[in-house]
């Protein structure tokens, strides 16, 4: 269903012009996996994709209705986030 989405994606500045993957290469092509239901590729392909989605979600769900030490659980997961996409970084240069 989302397949012909393929076409829209943006392409990775860096890695055009500079032929070095960035911390974000992989997301769009990961986010267009999940929806068409392909869970354990789109974690394969940016294994920070689940976590990204649960951040950018309770912050929404923060904005709408306030939550009790809601800056401390956005930093954590923050926090987490980028430790994930740093660490799939390092291991994709490495290879």
């Amino acid at each position: 269903m989302f397949q012909d989405l393929e076409s829209y994606m943006l392409p990775c500045f860096s890695k055009t012009f500079l032929n070095i993957e960035c911390l974000g290469c992989g997301l769009q092509r990961s986010f267009l996996l999940l929806l068409n239901g392909n869970f354990f590729d789109a974690f394969k392909m940016y294994p920070a994709i689940f976590t990204l989605i649960l951040l950018i979600s309770f912050a929404i769900f923060n904005f709408f209705k306030k939550i009790k030490n809601a800056n401390k659980i956005i930093g954590r997961l923050a926090y987490i986030n980028l430790t994930i996409i740093i660490i799939n970084y390092l291991i994709k240069i490495s290879i």
